[in-house]
This record gives C-alpha cells, sequence and structure tokens, in this order.
C-alpha cells in the first residue's frame, strides 16, 4: 500500500478499497519500524493521525469528503501546528508550542487531509544537507551515508523512503527542488505569493515559499490545488482567482518552446548530469516540443546577490527570539544583556548565528548601499534575464543540482562550498517564479533530479510537462531499497 502515489490512494479511498484508518496505520508502523535509521520526523503525532483518520472516513460515508479527505501527509517542522511542538529545527523553539495553524496546515485539514508529525529541517531552514538541525542529521534513504539534502530534508527522505505518501515543504534558495532532486522525488516551488506564508516561521520574508513533495508531478497538482490561495492575513498573498492544475495535467506537448540556458552547464558541470538533462530535453522534443537555446547572464551573480539579502532578511526576523516571550531562556542571567546574549547563543545553532551576523553586518550603517542595495540591483537583472528568456521559451530546463547527494559531514565545515549547492536553484527565487525538480536519472545508483522553470503562474503548465515527461518515464516511480522496498 506504502508504494502507491498520492493520487493512487486517493483514487483507492474514492472507490471505497481501503479506509483512512488502514492508511495511516500503515504509514505510522512504517515511521516507528523505519525512521530511528532516517530521522526524518521530529514529531510523530500518532494518536491525533488515528482521530483525524476516523474523523475523515466518518465524513467520507456522509458524502462530505474534501479533496485530499484520508490521505496521509507530513508537514515541515516549520509550519505551526495547533496544540503540536513547533520547532522550526532548533533548540531556540524546542518548547514552543503552537497555538494555531498555519494557513497552509488549515487548508489541507480542511481539505480532510491527516498529519502523521512534522518533519526535520535544517535549522531555520538554513542549509542545504539538512545537516544543521538541532535533532540531528536526517540521511538520505538511497543511501545513509549521506545527505538528503535542505532544507526540507526531512520532507524529501520521508516521501523517498514511503514513510508519507506525500509532505509540504518550504523552498527560500532551492530548500524544495534541491533535497527532491538528491532523494529522487518531485517538488514544486510556487510564484512567490501563491501560497499563504501567514504561520510558515519566517527566514527571508521575500523569497520564502510553501510548496508541495510528493512522488510525481500529479501529486504535487493534487496538493497544490488545496495549498493556494488569498490570505488576508498575509500581505504578501496575491488576490487573484486561484488556477486548477489538474486540469490540464495531460495535454500534449505539441507546440511547447523549451528553453536550455548555456549557463546552466558551466565546465564544471559533472558531464553524466549534464548529459541525463539533455536527455530529458530529447524526451520532451520526442512528445512535441521544440528546444531552443536561451541564454541568463546574470544568473552567475545569484549565489552572491542571495547571500546577501536572505541573511540581512534573516537578522531581522530572528531578532524576535530574544529570551523574553517565548522560546529558549538561559539559565539565571545576570542582567537583560545578559538573557539576550545567553539566550541567543545558546539557542541558535552556529549556521543560523553566521547569517545573523553577516546580515546585520550587511544592513549596517556605511555598507547598507555597498552590499544590500547592490544585491537587490542584481535581484533586478536576474529577473529581466528571465523575462527575456521567457519570449523564446515557454519553460527553462535545466539542472537541479550540480552534483548527487554527497557524504554527511563531508561540506558542513565549509559553508561556501555547501552555498553552492544552491547554484541552479537560487535565481528561481530572487525572480520569484515558479519551478520543479522531478527525477530525471541516476548516477552510481544516486538519483538526479532535472529543474523546469515557468514564467510567472505557470505551475499549470511546468506540472504539465512534469507529467508528461513521468508517464513516458519510470524514475520518478524508482524508490529505494530501504525497509525491504526495492
Amino acid at each position: 500500500m506504502h508504494k502507491h502515489t498520492l493520487t493512487e490512494l486517493k483514487a483507492l479511498l474514492d472507490g471505497g478499497k481501503v479506509s483512512a484508518r488502514e492508511l495511516t496505520d500503515t504509514f505510522l508502523a512504517r515511521i516507528e519500524s523505519l525512521d530511528g535509521e532516517l530521522n526524518s520526523f521530529v514529531t510523530v503525532t500518532t494518536e491525533q493521525a488515528r482521530l483525524e483518520a476516523d474523523a475523515a472516513d466518518a465524513a467520507r460515508s456522509k458524502g462530505e469528503a474534501g479533496l485530499l479527505n484520508g490521505l496521509p501527509i507530513a508537514h515541515k517542522d516549520i509550519f505551526c501546528t495547533d496544540g503540536v511542538r513547533t520547532s522550526c529545527g532548533s533548540r531556540m523553539l524546542d518548547n514552543f508550542i503552537s497555538p494555531y495553524d498555519a494557513t497552509v496546515v488549515k487548508k489541507m485539514r480542511a481539505a480532510g487531509a491527516i498529519m502523521l508529525g512534522k518533519t526535520n529541517m535544517d535549522e531555520f531552514a538554513m542549509g542545504s544537507s539538512n545537516e544543521t538541525s538541532f535533532y540531528g542529521p536526517v540521511k538520505n534513504p538511497w543511501d545513509l551515508s549521506r545527505v538528503p539534502g535542505g532544507s526540507s530534508g526531512g520532507s524529501a527522505a520521508a516521501v523517498a523512503a514511503r514513510l508519507a505518501p506525500a509532505a509540504t515543504g518550504t523552498d527560500t534558495g532551492g530548500s524544495i527542488r534541491q533535497p527532491a532532486a538528491l532523494t529522487g522525488i518531485t517538488g514544486l516551488k510556487p510564484t512567490y505569493g501563491t501560497v499563504s506564508r501567514w504561520g510558515m516561521i519566517a527566514f527571508a520574508s521575500s523569497l520564502d515559499q510553501a510548496g508541495p513533495m510528493a512522488q510525481s508531478a500529479a501529486d504535487c497538482a493534487l496538493m497544490l490545488q488545496t495549498m493556494v490561495g488569498h490570505d488576508v492575513k498575509d500581505s504578501t498573498s496575491l488576490d487573484r482567482t486561484a488556477d486548477d492544475y489538474l486540469a490540464d495535467l495531460d495535454k500534449p506537448l505539441a507546440g511547447l518552446t523549451v528553453g536550455l540556458p548555456e549557463e546552466f552547464f558551466p565546465a564544471s558541470l559533472d558531464g553524466r548530469i549534464a548529459e541525463l538533462t539533455r536527455e530529458t530535453a530529447r524526451e520532451l522534443e520526442r512528445q512535441g516540443a521544440k528546444v531552443v537555446s536561451v541564454s541568463l547572464p546574470s544568473v552567475k551573480l545569484s549565489v552572491p546577490a542571495y547571500y546577501v539579502i536572505a541573511p540581512a532578511e534573516a537578522s531581522s526576523n530572528l531578532s524576535r527570539f530574544d529570551g523574553v516571550r517565548y522560546g529558549y531562556r538561559c539559565q539565571d542571567p545576570v542582567d537583560l544583556m545578559d538573557l539576550y546574549k545567553r539566550s541567543r547563543s545558546e539557542g541558535f545553532g552556529d549556521e543560523v548565528q553566521r547569517r545573523i551576523l553577516v546580515g546585520t553586518y550587511a544592513l549596517s550603517h556605511g555598507y547598507y548601499d555597498a552590499y544590500y542595495l547592490r544585491a537587490q540591483k542584481v535581484r533586478r537583472l536576474i529577473s529581466d534575464d528571465f523575462a527575456r528568456a521567457f519570449e523564446k521559451a515557454d519553460v527553462i530546463l535545466g539542472p537541479t543540482s550540480p552534483e548527487v547527494a554527497f557524504q554527511l559531514g563531508a561540506k558542513k565545515d565549509d559553508p561556501v562550498t555547501m552555498y553552492m549547492a544552491d547554484v541552479f536553484t537560487i535565481a528561481v527565487n530572487l525572480a520569484g517564479l515558479p519551478a520543479l525538480s522531478m527525477p530525471g536519472g541516476a548516477i552510481d545508483g544516486l538519483p538526479v533530479g532535472v529543474q523546469l522553470i515557468g514564467n510567472y503562474f505557470r505551475e499549470g503548465q511546468i506540472l504539465n510537462v512534469a507529467h508528461r515527461y513521468q508517464q513516458a518515464t519510470d524514475w520518478h516511480r524508482q524508490a529505494p531499497a530501504f525497509g525491504g522496498d526495492k
């Protein structure tokens, strides 16, 4: 049962072949027996999940089933969940029990989804390997000596290991797409503003965006259909008519133009990843698409621009965690300044402290114009490059990650090298565009992800392209030999 996609499980539920309680118990049992090796969950909500499953079965018997009725999912531990710990992977929030649901959680609960638990993540979503979590690193189910990517590594590992059919994630610089690529699943970062950020603990407010992670593009479309929508509680939420992401999944690709940016194929890129990406393009051509060359000259500046803008926003957002109102508080402070200093130095990990320091420096008097303002100008250049590229192409195709999953600890002490893991994903966040990573092959038994980037509000189009590709290939069907699965 656990091998089925979310879409297939929905069909089984709708057809009365399985109950929500049976499904929920299946995945809870897998989490209990297998997650000790993966460390993909921070909190497992066993009793709550069973109560929700029973309620879903009752609603279905009355003809009141929502779109996701009875489907078990996991939430990244960055989303506030009423009555359940929301830690954000940090000691700072280890004791925080949220008094409300994030809008994403509330929407999925209203649609009948069952929460299995909260997944592990890089602390405050800062990381590319899921090694900065206060609760320890998550392991990649394809090879337990390797990282699953970050910061949504717990969600990615749980879905890849079939501990949950789907999960929510967040993407600030690639944190849905990069772990999706490294674990062989599908992950979508929507257009900025289409999914509410209310109740999602902020890292970098102009970049953060929630999205779905699942086995297939059809699964992601099913989840996104529930997640989107205007939210008056979120000032960055866009007030527009919601699209139907399920309507055009099977649309033929004839007439589609796919752009291949030369900047996404540098000489330093592993030739095997480049070839798998080009083979993806050839498969789309076989289905009627046309492939053209496009250029994104300013993309090379995306990593330095991001690591000025994101830490600057983080330094502001994380100033609220001061040991006074909620969260971690140091023991026996001698005065208010000591309370602030020790609560923050003891409550935050090294990577979070590093980014707060960088961000505060970039925003300080005398350096704002030299760093932060200049980075924002580069951000505009990157957006303009994408706009020109979309004049020639409907979607843009490239690698998601410059490498397959790397060894645990390999980059933990080298932040700059770690930051380069997101070299192909960050530009999308700076421009606010939608993008999807899907499995496109394997190297030495490890998954390789390919990335589809769409123009603003074209999530339906990139989901359609990914779905058509997945109808012709089976990379998304392959699972790690973990827990007895093959």
